[in-house]
C-alpha cells in the first residue's frame, strides 16, 4: 500500500514505476503534479460527457456513464502525449494548445447549456414561435387542400345517393322475367322384336316465361354509401379539428424536437444579445482553456528530472548495444 497514490499517478500518467521508486522526490513530485491536473481534467470531462449523452443523446445511466468514461480515456490518452514526451516539439506545444483552446469552446457550451437552461427555455418561446410562423402556412394550405378534396368527394357521393334515392322513390319495384323449364317423357312407338317388346320414349322441354315483381336493386347501394359518406365526413371533421389547433399541435411538436443544434443557436442569440451571458460564457471559456493547459504549462515549466534521465541512459545504453551487436556481425 506504500505509493498506492504513486502508482495511480505512473498509470495515470503512463511513467514506469518500477523506475520511478529508485529515483528522487523531485521525479515523485513531478508525477504528483501531473496526476492532479490529469484528475481536475478528467472529472470535468466526465461530467460533460455524461451530461451531453443524457440530454441530447437519451442514454440510460449506463450509457451516460460509458460516454463519461470514454472521454476520460481520451483525456488521458491526450495528456500522455505532452506527459511523457521528454523534450517536446514546438508543432507539439502549438497542436496541443490548438486543442485546448477547441476543448475549452466545446466544454463551455455543454456547461453553459445547462446553467443557462431556465433562460434557454424562455428564449426558446421566441424561437419556436418564428420557426412555427415559417411553417405555419404550408401545413395551413395543406390541410385546405384535404378539406377541399374530401368536400369534392363528398358532394359526389351526395349526388350519387340523391340520384338512387330519386329513382327509387319513381321505380320502387322492377319487372323480373322468369323462365321455367319442363322435361317430359312420352312413348312413340312400340318395337316388336324376337318375341319382345320395346317402348321408344321422346323427351321435350316446356319453357314457360312470367313475370315478378322485385324490389329496385338500388335500394342495397343505399347502405354502403351512406357509411362510406359518413367516413368521410368523420375525416373532414377530423381535418378540421387540426386546422384549428395546428399551430398549438406544432409549437409542442417542435418543442419536443429540440436538439442541440437549436439549443445553440438559442444561446448564440442570448449570448448576442446579453453581454452579461457573453462575459459570463467567456469566462467559462478561460476556465476551461486554463485547466486544459494545466499540464502543458507543468511540463513546460518543469526541468528534466532524474526520471528523466534514467530513461535517456536506459535508451543510450541500449542504442550502444544494439550499434556494438551490429558491428559484431559486420566483423
Amino acid at each position: 500500500m506504500k505509493h498506492l497514490w504513486v502508482r495511480f499517478g505512473c498509470f495515470m500518467t503512463g511513467y514506469n514505476y518500477s523506475i520511478l521508486r529508485n529515483c528522487s522526490e523531485a521525479a515523485f513530485k513531478s508525477v504528483k503534479k501531473y496526476t492532479a491536473a490529469m484528475l481536475i481534467v478528467c472529472i470535468l470531462w466526465f461530467f460533460i460527457g455524461f451530461t451531453f449523452a443524457h440530454r441530447y443523446l437519451s442514454l440510460g445511466l449506463p450509457g451516460c456513464m460509458l460516454a463519461g468514461m470514454l472521454s476520460i480515456v481520451i483525456i488521458v490518452q491526450v495528456e500522455k502525449q505532452i506527459v511523457l514526451s521528454i523534450n517536446p516539439g514546438r508543432l507539439l506545444l502549438i497542436f496541443r494548445g490548438c486543442l485546448a483552446f477547441m476543448m475549452s469552446i466545446l466544454g463551455a457550451v455543454i456547461i453553459d447549456q445547462i446553467l443557462f437552461e431556465k433562460d434557454i427555455e424562455i428564449e426558446k418561446i421566441s424561437y419556436v414561435s418564428e420557426k412555427v410562423d415559417r411553417l405555419l402556412p404550408s401545413k395551413t394550405e395543406e390541410l385546405r387542400k384535404q378539406i377541399a378534396a374530401l368536400d369534392t368527394t363528398i358532394s359526389k357521393k351526395e349526388q350519387e345517393r340523391d340520384n338512387y334515392v330519386e329513382d327509387i322513390s319513381k321505380h320502387p319495384t322492377t319487372t323480373a322475367i322468369t323462365t321455367t323449364t319442363a322435361t317430359k317423357r312420352m312413348p312413340v312407338q312400340t318395337v316388336t322384336s324376337s318375341g319382345k317388346d320395346t317402348t321408344i320414349w321422346k323427351t321435350t322441354s316446356d319453357r314457360t316465361v312470367g313475370t315478378v315483381l322485385v324490389s329496385n336493386p338500388k335500394i342495397a347501394l343505399l347502405t354502403p354509401l351512406d357509411s362510406t359518406i359518413g367516413v368521410m365526413r368523420q375525416q373532414r371533421t377530423l381535418k378540421e379539428n387540426d386546422l384549428l389547433h395546428i399551430k398549438p399541435a406544432l409549437e409542442k411538436e417542435m418543442k419536443a424536437s429540440t436538439g442541440f443544434l437549436d439549443e445553440l443557436t438559442i444561446m448564440t442569440r442570448m449570448l448576442s444579445a446579453s453581454y452579461v451571458a457573453l462575459a459570463f460564457w467567456l469566462l467559462w471559456v478561460l476556465f476551461f482553456l486554463f485547466i486544459e493547459m494545466l499540464v502543458l504549462f507543468s511540463k513546460m515549466g518543469d526541468r528534466s528530472n532524474d526520471y528523466e534521465k534514467v530513461v535517456l541512459h536506459h535508451m543510450n545504453l541500449q542504442m550502444r548495444r544494439l550499434d556494438a551487436l551490429g558491428k559484431g556481425f559486420e566483423g
